[in-house]
C-alpha cells in the first residue's frame, strides 16, 4: 500500500463537482454573458478533450498565459482534470520573461489569449513550445498561424470527467515575483489547495451560493486564483470577471451586477474610494478581503465611511496557498493586523538574525514570521537549495517581519529586505506609510530606503494624490515630522501621477529605488 493509503482527490473538483449539484446557477459573468456551471463544465470537457488529443496527460505542464475571462477557468480545470499541471503566467510580462517560465516550467504546451499573443508568441518561439490560441476572432485567423483550442475543442471528444490523483501530486507551479533574483517555481499540491479552500470556507471567510464577487484580482495570481475563482466556485456563488482594473469601471460593476462581496489588493480599494466621489451609487457589498500588501488603516476607516462594509485584511503568500492568516467573518476585525491563524495552521514569531534554524520569541517581541500547517506548498521547482533555505525545522520563513499578540492576532512591520537602516536605527516603512496614508490629500504612498554616504540609508516617499487635492512635498514631510522619531520620517518626497505596481498589485519599490540610484535599476523593471 502506498504511503498516503489509496486517498484521491482533484483540484478540479471545485467547478466539476459544483457543476453537478447546481448545474444552472450561474458561475461567470463577463460582459453580457452569464455563463452557469453545468454550461462551465461541459466546455472545460471539451477543452480537456482538445488537450487529450494533443497528448496532454498525468504530470505534463501546460502554462496559461490568460486574462480574467471565462477561458481561464476552461484551460485551468481542463488541464487539471487529465492529472497535468497548470503553470500560470504573469500578464504582463515580457517575451523573454515568459520565456524563462516556460522552459524552467518544463512545459509541454503554452495557452494564449488573442490580447497577449504580442509577448506570447515571441515567448513560445523562443522557448520552443507548441501555442494554442484563444479568443482570436474569425476574421484574425488568416493573419495569426496558431490554432485555436475553440475550434480543436469543438470536433474533440470531450473528457467523462476528472482524473483522480494521489493527494501529493503536483497540481500548479506558480512562479514568485523574482524580486530576489529569477522567479522559483512554488509548487501546490491536489491535498493542500482542496483543502485550503474548504478551510478557508469554514471559518475564515464567508461565502454563500447567493454571494455574487468582484473578481478583479488577475487569476494567474494566488490571491484572486485561490480567494476568489476556487472558493467562489467551491460553493456555488457567481464571480463577475474583471479582465483589466479600473476604479471608476470597478464600481460601475459592482453596481450593475448587485456584488456582494468585494475582494482586492490595497491600490484597487484606494482606486475605488476615488470613483465613488463622482459616482453616488452604492452596491450591496456585506464585506471586502483584502490581501497581497499592507492595508493602511486610514483605508479601511473609508470603506467603511463610504461604502459602509468593513475590509477584512488576511496575510499569506503564494508558498503558503496563499492565505497564513486571516481576520475571521463572525469576529470584530482588528484594523492593522492580518487576523489570527486560519483552522489547521501554525503560526510564530522567530529570531530573524538566526537562518540555520527557528528560535521562537515571545509574545510581542518582533521578528520573522514563520508557518507551518496543510497550506504549505511542496516546494521549489528544480529548486533544493532554495526549499532549504525557506523551510528550516519545518517551518516556512516568510521574510516578512511582525508580532503576535497574546490572543494570537499577527501585526506585520514589514518586508524583512524593505527594511531601511539610517545611522543604525531600523525604520519600517509600513509604520511611516500609515503616517503619511492618513493626511487627507494622500491617496497612496510608498516609503523605501535610498543608500546614502553619510546615513548609510536615507528615508524616501512617493506619493500619489486624492483627484483635485494639493500638497507640496514640504508639507507632507513636515506633516510626518510632526508624528514619528526625528530618524524615521522622510527626508525626499516625490508627488507621482501613479505608484509603479506589479503583477500581483504589489508597489514595486526597486523601481523608486532605482529612480535615485539607476545602476540599481533590475533587469526589465
Amino acid at each position: 500500500m502506498p504511503e498516503t493509503g489509496f486517498a484521491t482527490v482533484n483540484l478540479a473538483a471545485m467547478l466539476a463537482d459544483t457543476a453537478k449539484r447546481t448545474p444552472e446557477r450561474t458561475a461567470v459573468i463577463f460582459g453580457g454573458d452569464h455563463i452557469t456551471y453545468g454550461r462551465l463544465w461541459q466546455e472545460t470537457k471539451a477543452y480537456a478533450g482538445a488537450l487529450r488529443a494533443r497528448g496532454i496527460g498525468v504530470g505534463d505542464r501546460v502554462a496559461v498565459l490568460l486574462p480574467n475571462v471565462p477561458d481561464f477557468p476552461r484551460a485551468y480545470f481542463a488541464i487539471l482534470s487529465l492529472g497535468a499541471i497548470v503553470v500560470p503566467v504573469h500578464a504582463l510580462l515580457k517575451a523573454e520573461e515568459i520565456a524563462y517560465v516556460l522552459r524552467d516550467s518544463g512545459a509541454s504546451q503554452f495557452i494564449c489569449a488573442a490580447p497577449l499573443l504580442g509577448e506570447g508568441a515571441k515567448a513560445a518561439q523562443l522557448a520552443g513550445v507548441p501555442l494554442l490560441s484563444v479568443m482570436v476572432p474569425d476574421e484574425k485567423t488568416g493573419e495569426l498561424p496558431f490554432p485555436r483550442l475553440e475550434d480543436e475543442a469543438s470536433v474533440a471528444e470531450p473528457i467523462d470527467g476528472y482524473r483522480f490523483m494521489d493527494p501529493g501530486a503536483t497540481a500548479t507551479i506558480l512562479y514568485t515575483s523574482g524580486t530576489t533574483g529569477k522567479p522559483k517555481g512554488a509548487m501546490g499540491s491536489h491535498f493542500s489547495l482542496v483543502e485550503h479552500v474548504n478551510t478557508l470556507l469554514n471559518g475564515a471567510i464567508d461565502v454563500t451560493p447567493d454571494d455574487v464577487i468582484l473578481g478583479a484580482l488577475p487569476l494567474f495570481h494566488t490571491f484572486g486564483q485561490m480567494c476568489v475563482m476556487n472558493v467562489g466556485f467551491r460553493r456555488g456563488a457567481s464571480v463577475v470577471f474583471v479582465p483589466k482594473f479600473d476604479g471608476a469601471a470597478a464600481l460601475a460593476l459592482l453596481n450593475a451586477h448587485r456584488c456582494t462581496i468585494m475582494t482586492g489588493v490595497p491600490t484597487m480599494y484606494i482606486a475605488l474610494l476615488e470613483a465613488a466621489k463622482t459616482n453616488p451609487e452604492r452596491p450591496p457589498l456585506r464585506y471586502g478581503l483584502s490581501g497581497g500588501a499592507a492595508i493602511p488603516v486610514a483605508v479601511i476607516g473609508r470603506m467603511s465611511e463610504e461604502f459602509g462594509i468593513s475590509v477584512h485584511e488576511g496575510y499569506g503568500l503564494t508558498e503558503t496557498s496563499p492565505v497564513a492568516t486571516f481576520n475571521h467573518y463572525g469576529k470584530p476585525t482588528r484594523p492593522g493586523t492580518i487576523g489570527q491563524p486560519i483552522w489547521g495552521t501554525e503560526v510564530i514569531i522567530a529570531d530573524a538574525a538566526l537562518d540555520d534554524r527557528i528560535v521562537e520569541l515571545p509574545r510581542g517581541e518582533l521578528g520573522e514570521i514563520c508557518v507551518r500547517g496543510h497550506n504549505l506548498f511542496k516546494g521549489y521547482l528544480n529548486r533544493p537549495e532554495a526549499d532549504a533555505e525557506a523551510v528550516v525545522d519545518g517551518w516556512f520563513r516568510t521574510g516578512d517581519l511582525g508580532t503576535m499578540s497574546d490572543d494570537d492576532y499577527v501585526t506585520i512591520v514589514d518586508r524583512k529586505k524593505d527594511m531601511i537602516v539610517r545611522n543604525g536605527y531600523n525604520v519600517y516603512p509600513r509604520e511611516v506609510e500609515e503616517v503619511l496614508a492618513r493626511h487627507e490629500a494622500v491617496s497612496s504612498c510608498a516609503v523605501y530606503g535610498v543608500p546614502d554616504p553619510v546615513h548609510q540609508q536615507e528615508v524616501y516617499a512617493a506619493v500619489t494624490l486624492m483627484p483635485g487635492a494639493t500638497a507640496t512635498p514640504e508639507e507632507l514631510i513636515e506633516f510626518v515630522k510632526e508624528k514619528v522619531a526625528p530618524y524615521k520620517f522622510p527626508r525626499h518626497i516625490d508627488i507621482v501621477d501613479a505608484l509603479p505596481i506589479g503583477p500581483s498589485g504589489k508597489v514595486l519599490k526597486r523601481v523608486l529605488v532605482a529612480r535615485h540610484v539607476p545602476e540599481q535599476a533590475p533587469a526589465g523593471a
